[in-house]
């Protein structure tokens, strides 16, 4: 199947923080793109950006060579594609759907089992990075499925780390899991910075000295002073999404028979978390959350 530019359809399903950046991109790389979300003012922006703007995610997939999902999760990918009203039956054989929201691994191989009846092909795909990154076009994205090369000029336009993890539910499982990484360097670092106030440290040069350290991690990196340290906690990644994507990890790791104390307990703090916070809270907002458990007794 060709991706020539000047001929090839695409659609693009969910214009949120990450997929509007994301379509925008490939509109700007010269291909055909026609996108759909239930927000008017993500529509809008997307015209803005040069892009169509559909009325139904049907209409967007009528025709279409490629469908790119940039959804919630799993299930409302599963229902966009396969509900009442599902894009796959409107899709020729050998069009190829691209997942690449943040979904479950094992739903994901399930949803492949049932697009390839229809001689639909789905590879996972999902990113990593932020909006700055998605902006940009320097996203990493984890790429599962058999397909990857037939797709691969339409993911060089939004990301510069692709890496090919094996069969299709394998890029999902690996972002489940680096996100895992990623909550619980998070939680480490603010309860370090928490711990060495309390003691008389300063938070911007605990910072510093993590960052060239052994404890340098993601967060240490981009997250601690910008975000935590100064209580802003507007990084534009939500804690509903990370509180997901560390239950989809969790779940994993039982569907495989793991032994995973340590993600056991993270997936649930950050549960507690999201139930106290709220699903908009930025997810650098752990912070403020570990700032209001009681406070146990000094030894």
């Amino acid at each position: 199947m060709s991706l020539d530019p000047s001929f090839a359809r695409i659609a693009f399903l969910g214009l949120g923080k990450m997929g509007l950046p994301m379509a925008s991109r490939l509109v700007a790389a010269g291909w055909m793109v026609a996108g759909f979300d239930p927000s008017p003012a993500a529509a809008e922006a997307f015209v803005a950006a040069g892009g169509r703007a559909a009325a139904s995610a049907r209409e967007a997939a009528d025709g279409a060579s490629v469908v790119v999902t940039m959804l919630p999760d799993g299930k409302a990918v599963r229902a966009v594609l396969t509900g009442p009203d599902g894009v796959a039956s409107c899709l020729a054989p050998g069009a190829i759907v691209i997942d690449m929201s943040s979904s479950a691994p094992v739903g994901t191989r399930d949803l492949a089992r049932e697009l390839a009846g229809a001689g639909v092909v789905l590879i996972d795909a999902p990113v990593s990075g932020g909006v700055k990154r998605a902006v940009d076009g320097s996203l990493a994205i984890m790429v599962g499925g058999d397909k990857a090369d037939a797709v691969r000029p339409l993911l060089d336009c939004m990301g510069s780390s692709l890496f090919e993890t094996g069969p299709v539910g394998s890029g999902h499982a690996m972002k489940a899991l680096n996100n895992y990484v990623s909550a619980a360097g998070l939680t480490a670092a603010c309860e370090a910075l928490r711990i060495g106030a309390s003691f008389g440290l300063d938070p911007a040069l605990m910072t510093d000295i993590l960052n060239v350290s052994t404890g340098r991690n993601n967060s240490t990196d981009v997250k601690l002073k910008p975000y935590v340290i100064p209580k802003t906690y507007t990084s534009g990644f939500s804690m509903a999404l990370m509180a997901k994507d560390l239950r989809t990890a969790d779940d994993l790791a039982r569907h495989e028979g793991i032994p995973a104390p340590l993600s056991r307990t993270v997936a649930a703090l950050w549960q507690d978390a999201l139930a106290d916070l709220g699903a908009e809270a930025d997810h650098t907002a752990i912070d403020a959350f570990l700032a209001a458990l009681p406070t146990p007794p000094k030894e």
